[in-house]
């Protein structure tokens, strides 16, 4: 029988099969933050156990930090506890720590792929829904919860039933200023935010195959906004190169070596997916979302649908729009916004800030915007210097903090006020995801600096 690239990895890693039951499944690489790790350390700490493989995990401070003045003492009583009790608990543990300052610090899901703690073939989890961000690399890569945080710290392993497998392939062209952003968006605005529920799907077409590997991450990071489990996506040389050279990837004979089997994970010709999906690339715009789920979105210059063309549930639809203040056949472009948010694990990379900071070049942010650019990690943020992306930025008016998950989920100080519209280039698009009554549309980094320049919700190909 063929395999899948998904069973090639996830058989490989099955310790043992439960009859009707889970499997229990060895875990490669575990990250942990402040916000989810500290009750699963106190049940280490009540059971008198210890992190069985420490050199496996890896902890950083990320979600509720701060993203102006960490060289300062934390103001919030709940942050600072959260964080110095990981530091303790990573130090108790012998966990490699990277705290506020610290030059590997970052999000999670950004500094794991940068220093090379995310590998093809890997097993990853971490206490986070959008783990799922690591399969960008052909790793299998997905959120836990607490009390299987505790179970992947004293046992390297977690029980797990075996998800269903769908590919969802896209051919064509992208149209100018559509990115990985835009794809993701689209695809779940096709099949819902339910469509890929109990499934984990692999990316394939030359759609993704030209993608950056940074692209890619977009792309699987935003698997979990439509139900999946996680995303995957082949490795190819493009991969290859990504992780040769950094930190926690192997060197010389063993890279060589493991490079050889990370370029044979494919899904073979004959094998079978429980569904698939195929979409046009070059059907594809720039896309933004117009509602309360990820799901609720349009190409930027279509109108609002009505819900009885969605077949949706019409109270629910109703509800959405009245929260965002929008109607049915509302024509976006134009409407006004005050905030602009670019980061998160979703788009806080270096190749995010550049097609931000290329768009924005000799323009001016509008007098109207408050805007909060956020790099996923110290790396980045040294990275926007070197380039002279800070200088860019400054200059058109944009102030650059420091990094954090920020106002992705709106954990620490960095809040959408009441009522005010955000185009965010995060994940979540919720009611309150960005502050209570915060009203947030999604969108790639392109479409977040035109709107940043204009005030408005703005179509990037008009400029």
């Amino acid at each position: 029988m063929s395999n899948t690239l998904f069973d090639k990895v996830w058989d490989s890693h099955v310790v043992k099969k439960i009859k009707n039951g889970p499997d229990v499944l060895f875990i490669d690489r575990h990250l942990v933050h402040e916000v989810t790790s500290p009750v699963a350390f106190l049940g280490l700490n009540n059971r008198k156990l210890n992190v069985l493989f420490p050199e496996k995990t890896f902890a950083t401070a990320d979600h509720n930090t701060p993203t102006k003045n960490q060289n300062l003492p934390i103001k919030d009583p709940l942050s600072a506890k959260q964080l110095q009790t990981l530091k303790v608990n990573a130090k108790k543990h012998k966990i490699p720590y990277w705290g506020l300052g610290h030059k590997r610090n970052g999000i999670v899901h950004v500094i794991g792929p940068e220093n090379g703690i995310t590998l093809p073939g890997a097993t990853i989890v971490c206490g986070d829904s959008h783990t799922s961000t690591h399969g960008a690399f052909g790793a299998i890569a997905f959120g836990i919860g607490t009390s299987e945080v505790e179970m992947v710290l004293s046992t390297q392993c977690v029980l797990q039933p075996k998800p269903k497998k769908m590919r969802i392939t896209i051919n064509g062209v992208l149209n100018k200023y559509v990115t990985p952003k835009d794809v993701a968006l689209y695809i779940i605005s096709q099949i819902t935010t339910s469509g890929a529920t109990g499934h984990f799907v692999e990316y394939a077409g030359n759609i993704f195959e030209q993608m950056s590997m940074e692209g890619r991450m977009t792309v699987c990071n935003l698997s979990i906004e439509m139900g999946a489990r996680g995303g995957i996506i082949a490795p190819d040389q493009k991969t290859i190169n990504y992780v040769k050279n950094k930190k926690y990837a192997p060197k010389g004979d063993e890279f060589f070596k493991l490079s050889k089997y990370w370029i044979s994970l494919k899904t073979e010709k004959d094998a079978l997916f429980d569904k698939e999906f195929f979409f046009d690339g070059n059907l594809i715009e720039p896309m933004i979302t117009y509602g309360t789920n990820p799901g609720m979105g349009i190409s930027i210059s279509d109108e609002i649908p009505y819900s009885i063309d969605l077949n949706v549930n019409k109270e629910t639809f109703e509800k959405s729009l009245k929260y965002m203040n929008y109607k049915e056949g509302d024509n976006l472009i134009g409407k006004k916004i005050d905030f602009v948010f670019l980061g998160s694990c979703t788009n806080g990379r270096i190749e995010d800030f550049r097609e931000f900071a290329n768009f924005v070049k000799d323009k001016k942010k509008s007098p109207n915007v408050t805007a909060w650019l956020v790099p996923g990690s110290h790396k980045v943020h040294n990275e926007i210097v070197k380039e002279g992306i800070f200088d860019t930025l400054i200059n058109s008016g944009f102030e650059i903090r420091e990094p954090g998950c920020s106002a992705c989920l709106a954990m620490n100080e960095d809040k959408i006020p009441n009522g005010k519209y955000v185009v965010s280039t995060s994940n979540r698009n919720f009611e309150g995801r960005q502050g209570p009554g915060a009203r947030t549309l999604l969108a790639s980094p392109i479409v977040a600096a035109a709107a940043a320049v204009t005030g408005k919700i703005t179509d990037p190909r008009k400029i």
